[in-house]
């Protein structure tokens, strides 16, 4: 099937929520499209993880025209009890520092 990410086996460090998390604090005004596409899932995984995040208070957006912006709350903590001293704004700062440092490479 075109446009659909091929599968991935086994286990990652990250979940999927974070990778999208992370990928809205590096651009509010990314289509779902292109989450879908940066994160390696389908558009479908990308709105329900994008509906979590809402109905949980981590994520907002507002519409203009076409376009969503959205707008992460910085000081939710973390949902896991290991974590629960962790704000989303700390998590973030490694995220999107480390995808800065990885598109500004050599290749």
């Amino acid at each position: 099937m075109d446009g659909v990410p091929e599968p991935h086996t086994g286990w990652t460090f990250l979940t999927n929520h974070a990778r999208v998390l992370a990928a809205i604090a590096d651009n509010p005004n990314v289509r779902i499209r292109n989450i879908a596409a940066h994160c390696r899932l389908t558009e479908r995984a990308v709105q329900k993880i994008i509906s979590d995040l809402e109905r949980d208070g981590y994520l907002s957006h507002t519409r203009e025209g076409r376009t969503n912006t959205y707008r992460i709350d910085p000081a939710k903590v973390l949902r896991h009890p290991a974590e629960a001293r962790l704000k989303v704004a700390e998590l973030l700062s490694l995220l999107v520092q480390a995808e800065a440092d990885r598109s500004t490479a050599a290749p």
